[in-house]
């Protein structure tokens, strides 16, 4: 077992199945490398999809475990990507973050709940996890998700 996946096992966190597309893309590309991911959702482990909009049914700490899911779906596409051997991953470079939220939201709690997963990737990879980011809301995500991320990854080729 590598370090990684030692760390995933320490933390008590087992990585979902890759989420299959809902729509006509692919889950990631690879160009040279970098692993570009589709935004992957709050789709739990047991299919379950973590919903709400922020500033009516869905709290900043619901919303942060949401992030949390969207980041183990995203490891889980990066250990697809790099053919079961998430050693491979060099750098997160980028993470980009979606919150459902209504219109009078303000921003402050946005980044915060994007912090789920920021916080994970830093937790399962360390200082290469620490990534650029950004944390918007928009008024309705797909499946009626809470929350949605996608990520561009540099990885050993």
């Amino acid at each position: 077992m590598n370090t990684i996946e030692n760390r995933l096992e320490a933390l008590g966190l087992t990585l979902p199945k890759p989420v299959a597309p809902v729509a006509n893309y692919v889950p990631f590309v690879l160009s040279g490398n970098l692993v570009f991911i589709a935004g992957q959702t709050s789709v739990q482990i047991d299919g379950s999809v973590i919903t709400g909009r922020l500033g009516e049914d869905l709290s900043v700490e619901r919303g942060q475990e949401a992030a949390r899911v969207c980041g183990l779906n995203l490891i889980a596409q990066m250990k697809s990507a790099c053919d079961g051997d998430l050693t491979r991953v060099k750098r997160i470079v980028k993470v980009g973050g979606f919150v459902c939220c209504n219109l009078g939201q303000t921003a402050v709690d946005i980044p915060k709940i994007i912090n789920g997963c920021s916080d994970l990737l830093v937790e399962v990879f360390g200082d290469i996890g620490k990534h650029a980011r950004f944390a918007v809301g928009a008024p309705s995500l797909p499946l009626d998700c809470a929350v949605e991320i996608d990520a561009v990854v540099e990885i050993d080729i």
